[in-house]
C-alpha cells in the first residue's frame, strides 16, 4: 500500500466519523443480522479445560529444566575464595527461584483456566481479575545485564 493510499484511507475514516461495529456471525434464516443475535454468549468447556491442561503441562518441561540446572551444580563444592564460583552460585540461586516461580505460575494459571472451563460460573470480569492477581503475584523481574555506562 502506498503512503498516499494510507493517507487517503485515514482522511476518509476521519470524514466518516466512527465506524459502526460489525459482528462476524451468520445471519438468521430470514437474512437479518439483528434477529439472529440472542445476547447469550456460548463458551466451550472443552476449550477452557484444554487450555488449562496445556498451561499446566508446561510444568513438565520446566521441571526438567530445574533438574538440569541442579545437575549443572554438581561438584561445585565450596565457593569461598573464588569470585567466579560465588557469582555462578548466585546466578544459579537466582535462576532456580525464577524457574520455580515459572512452574508455580503455570500451575496457578492452568488451574484458573481449568476451573473457568469446568464451572463457567464466573463473569469475564471475575476471570480477568483472577488473572490480574496472578500477574501481581508472579510479576516478572526487571531485565538486567548489558549495562553500557560506568565501565
Amino acid at each position: 500500500m502506498s503512503w498516499d493510499e494510507w493517507e487517503q484511507l485515514k482522511a476518509d475514516a476521519a470524514a466518516g466519523g466512527s465506524a459502526p461495529m460489525q459482528l462476524n456471525q451468520a445471519p438468521s434464516e430470514n437474512g437479518s443480522w439483528a434477529e439472529s443475535a440472542s445476547g447469550d454468549m456460548k463458551s466451550d468447556k472443552k476449550a477452557w479445560v484444554k487450555a488449562g491442561d496445556s498451561v499446566t503441562g508446561l510444568r513438565t518441561g520446566v521441571g526438567k529444566a530445574l533438574v538440569k540446572l541442579a545437575d549443572g551444580q554438581t561438584g561445585l563444592g565450596d565457593t569461598s575464595g573464588c569470585r567466579s564460583a560465588v557469582a555462578q552460585k548466585e546466578l544459579y540461586d537466582s535462576w532456580k527461584k525464577y524457574v520455580g516461580d515459572v512452574s508455580d505460575r503455570c500451575a496457578a494459571l492452568g488451574g484458573l483456566l481449568q476451573k473457568a472451563g469446568h464451572d463457567l460460573s464466573k463473569s469475564d470480569q471475575e476471570v480477568k481479575a483472577d488473572i490480574e492477581k496472578l500477574e501481581v503475584t508472579y510479576k516478572d523481574t526487571e531485565a538486567v545485564g548489558g549495562r553500557t555506562g560506568g565501565r
